[in-house]
């Protein structure tokens, strides 16, 4: 596996290309935010050339394993079979995806108000009973 991390080569370059960008992305951000993290706290004593310079060399050593990593056999497959199981979904359309939102949202604050109900039962119950101070 770690020869597959320092090869320059493409594995099945053209299949599960959307899947691999967006796991790129959302690698290169963690990475960018770790490093972000690392520079404010670790670095901090260190002066502004050094401090930029190991941050850097961090995030482009981080960018380059994510980009790496995208194309190790075994989880660029896994990627290009999620993408085609994603080509088989069948999406649905904007207005019923607003109505489901809706059905969603209706759902929470009856269901929220039911348990306000419950919570407010309880309450007088238990102050009635001596339990909690009234």
């Amino acid at each position: 596996m770690w020869r597959d991390f320092f090869s320059l080569g493409f594995y099945k370059r053209s299949q599960g290309r959307i899947a691999r960008q967006a796991t790129f992305g959302v690698l290169a951000v963690a990475v960018a935010l770790g490093v972000w993290a690392i520079h404010d706290h670790y670095l901090g004593d260190l002066g502004l050339a050094i401090r930029y310079s190991i941050s850097g060399l961090l995030f482009v050593a981080g960018l380059w394993l994510s980009f790496r990593a995208v194309n190790v056999p075994r989880i660029a497959d896994f990627l290009i079979a999620v993408e085609a199981e994603m080509n088989k979904v069948s999406w649905p359309s904007r207005k019923e995806m607003f109505r489901s939102a809706i059905v969603v949202m209706i759902t929470i604050f009856g269901l929220a108000a039911v348990l306000f109900a419950y919570d407010l039962v309880w309450r007088n119950l238990l102050q009635l009973l001596r339990v909690l101070p009234g």
